[in-house]
């Protein structure tokens, strides 16, 4: 569903100033970016409070984990139709109709949570993670379509970063938010900030998105689901997400029962791991595009290498500065890989199924994300954050073997 080479830059006017044409670009990737980066926030939010949901629906590690990756699950089912009803309907409309889905999932999980309703809190998320799988894959095909190839690594990149800098924010922020209003007013705080970013994301989007008159056949289609090289590139995304969730998701907990931080200072301090993707995810696509001269294989593998060592010694580390560090290095580490992977898996595909394997990407991506909340929940409560840590880092060595053997975009 790429645009023609002529339209790649949002504007109903082929003869408006490159200056205009420019501001068109940065109000459309900083309003996806804002409705990007406040959903970020939303979903990992509870993740900042797991204490004070576990006391108030009276539930276990494993259970307050999936309230957190209800919506990745909710996201692996989704993702992959919904990207293939973005190759054939207007991904622009989708995307504010996803937006709106949202903000009533997040007041949902608000009179849920208040009700100490345990299954409606997790029902809300999944809408929640149906209607965001929509926003993110719409997000990444329109900014792709906005801007000329030479640029589009670091673009995608720019708006991937909303992931990591709303998932610091909500970190940071969450026990804030519950120490004054109750711990479910985290779930609607975020939601309502994305249609601010809609308001700023509508106007300057005009003119892409519309669905194309020759849609993919479904042989096309197919022709993604067959290819080695997607399947590679989901393994490297399924392992970046679950390492990605996992110290998301338990470093808050690690910190306040190992360390004896509290909970609003471990929040801030875990905070770092995906604030650091600001940098990180932006940085990717810098690498890829102007270092390595549009190679992703490096930065990919550079990911796993450098993330290995710093998860095998997490437990080890006897202060906090030290895991501060590495927090921070951690954090760059792993999200260069998912800054880049969206761009890497489309140039892998033809065009005109594009978003499909972006769509396929992101389930794959995210059920890793599903899984490592639960999974590290369960490996804490059966033998503690040691092992727990321990098994990250063996995912991240099978990271490195899988990145050593990605083949590089043909042009």
């Amino acid at each position: 569903m790429s645009a023609p080479p002529d339209q790649h830059v949002p504007t109903d006017d082929p003869s408006a100033a490159p200056s205009d044409r420019d501001r068109r670009i940065y109000a459309l990737v900083g309003g996806a970016g804002l409705i990007s980066t406040s959903l970020a926030a939303y979903e990992i939010v509870p993740a900042s409070v797991t204490p004070l949901i576990r006391n108030s629906l009276d539930i276990g590690s494993s259970a307050a984990g999936l309230v957190v990756s209800v919506m990745f699950g909710a996201a692996v089912v989704g993702s992959l139709p919904a990207g293939v009803v973005l190759d054939r309907t207007d991904s622009r409309r989708a995307m504010a109709l996803a937006v709106l889905a949202l903000f009533v999932a997040g007041v949902w999980g608000w009179l849920a949570g208040t009700a100490g309703a345990y299954w409606p809190v997790i029902a809300s998320r999944a809408l929640g993670g149906l209607a965001y799988v929509v926003v993110w894959n719409a997000g990444i095909d329109i900014v792709s379509r906005a801007v000329p190839a030479n640029a589009r690594a670091t673009a995608v990149g720019i708006f991937t970063a909303s992931g990591p800098v709303g998932f610091a924010i909500g970190q940071g922020t969450g026990p804030l938010v519950a120490a004054r209003f109750g711990w479910p007013a985290i779930l609607p705080a975020f939601t309502a900030v994305a249609l601010l970013g809609l308001l700023l994301f509508w106007p300057a989007s005009r003119g892409l998105g519309e669905a194309r008159g020759d849609a993919p056949s479904l042989q096309e289609f197919l022709t993604v689901l067959r290819s080695p090289t997607v399947w590679l590139l989901g393994a490297l995304g399924f392992l970046s997400y679950a390492l990605y969730l996992f110290v998301n998701s338990w470093g808050s907990s690690y910190l306040t029962q190992e360390m004896a931080l509290s909970l609003a200072t471990s929040g801030l301090v875990v905070a770092l791991f995906p604030g650091v993707g600001l940098v990180s995810r932006v940085s990717s696509g810098l690498l890829s595009d102007r270092v390595f001269d549009g190679r992703r294989r490096p930065v990919v593998l550079g990911s796993f290498a450098l993330a290995t060592p710093l998860l095998l010694g997490f437990t080890r580390l006897g202060s906090v500065a030290l895991v501060v560090v590495a927090l921070l290095l951690s954090g760059f580490a792993i999200q260069l890989t998912l800054g880049l992977s969206y761009t890497y898996v489309r140039e892998v595909v033809e065009e005109r199924v594009a978003a499909t394997a972006v769509a396929f990407q992101t389930s794959v991506g995210l059920a890793g994300a599903f899984l490592a909340p639960i999974a590290g929940g369960a490996v804490v409560d059966t033998a503690g954050f040691e092992p727990a840590f321990l098994l990250a880092g063996g995912l991240a060595i099978c990271g490195v073997f899988l990145a050593w053997r990605a083949p590089e975009p043909t042009p």
